[in-house]
């Protein structure tokens, strides 16, 4: 069963996109290339100030849209620091809902080296956020075992349902659909009733997507995308993800009970670029490929 225009259009009909401090500072106006209410995650990035993250959250409520800050375990020094951030975010910028991670360093800064820890606080829901996205590796990590990524995964189900909370699981970018969807029903069959938001990568060229692919460490999408940047002559050529979101769109429909239920676009080619492109998808402003993917309607 090929994905039709209906299947495509509904799976991407809920999305978010990323910013980071550096990358919000080139974009004008937010209103601009995103529809009023859309989730934009801003980054909390290892080294950097996180009052620029609040400022750009500030920024985006301001605009309209619903911003998700991170919060980044192994960058936050203690309990006291986590306190002043989650109620700085909240006051001065409105935040309902963040994502939290471990963080992309060896070593942590104070006393927090998981996200475990920044949940077990009950620092978030006592600003009263209660939605809350967790990591999630379809291709595994190379900074944990497989086993301690499913004990985390478990210990995040039983953390959610235990205090009421709406935990989510936002996964690292992907290229490839059946690996994505293999690993969705594995997760399942393990226990996990979080529904999902699968990282995708924005239209980009190979040359960007093979550098962030590298800088990230993923495994067979690092493979996927090695053997297109073998070719020169493609380097500068632009990858869009159509194949992965109608692969994503036909396996999402052909299974009920699948927890994919959001697509979150990281924007490797430009913000604007890659909004526009995520907007078309939702209003199904697309035409099919015979071979099979499609292309947006420009």
């Amino acid at each position: 069963m090929a994905a039709t225009i209906e299947m495509i259009q509904k799976a991407g009909s809920d999305w978010s996109i990323e910013v980071t401090p550096n990358g919000a500072a080139k974009v004008e106006s937010f209103a601009d290339c995103l529809t009023e209410g859309t989730s934009v995650n801003v980054t909390f990035l290892p080294g950097s100030d996180p009052n620029d993250t609040i400022a750009v959250a500030k920024r985006l409520k301001d605009e309209g849209m619903n911003a998700i800050p991170h919060i980044a375990a192994r960058s936050i020094q203690s309990a006291d620091q986590l306190e002043t951030l989650v109620s700085s975010m909240v006051s001065q910028a409105g935040v309902e809902e963040v994502l939290v991670i471990g963080g992309g360093v060896d070593n942590p800064v104070g006393d927090f080296s998981d996200s475990m820890q920044i949940l077990g606080t009950g620092i978030l829901q006592k600003h009263g956020i209660t939605k809350i996205g967790v990591s999630g590796h379809p291709e595994g990590s190379p900074d944990i075992s497989d086993a301690q990524i499913s004990d985390a995964l478990a210990w995040k189900n039983e953390f959610a349902s235990k205090e009421g909370l709406s935990l989510y699981i936002e996964t690292q970018f992907c290229f490839e659909a059946d690996m994505v969807l293999d690993w969705e029903r594995k997760i399942r069959a393990d226990g996990n009733k979080l529904p999902i938001r699968v990282g995708i990568p924005g239209p980009a060229t190979i040359k960007t997507l093979f550098r962030f692919a590298q800088i990230s460490g993923i495994g067979p999408s690092m493979r996927f995308i090695a053997k297109q940047a073998r070719n020169v002559a493609k380097l500068m050529t632009v990858q869009s993800p159509h194949l992965l979101l109608s692969g994503l769109a036909e396996g999402m429909a052909a299974d009920e009970d699948c927890l994919i239920q959001h697509f979150h676009y990281y924007p490797f080619g430009g913000f604007a670029k890659t909004a526009i492109y995520g907007d078309a998808i939702a209003k199904g402003e697309i035409t099919l490929l015979p071979k099979g993917g499609f292309e947006v309607i420009s």
